[in-house]
């Protein structure tokens, strides 16, 4: 099991926040995120995001899976 199982998207968005990033009111069941100078990321808000979706957001938001983790 990877250390990015067993995360919730609404966990996923809060670290997303701390790492500067703006979210937006969910738009159904997901959330958009925002930050200058960085692609947009699109989180779902299911009970546990899919450790593949998350690692990808995380290396798009530039973070490493340690600093993401960190502020989850």
């Amino acid at each position: 099991m990877t250390r990015l199982a067993g995360i919730s998207g609404r966990k996923a968005v809060r670290a997303f926040e701390r790492a500067g990033f703006v979210a937006s009111r969910p738009e159904g069941s997901h959330v958009t995120l925002k930050k200058p100078g960085y692609p947009v990321l699109v989180i779902p808000l299911h009970r546990e995001v899919s450790p593949f979706l998350l690692r990808s957001q995380v290396k798009r938001a530039g973070l490493t899976e340690e600093e993401f983790l960190r502020l989850v």
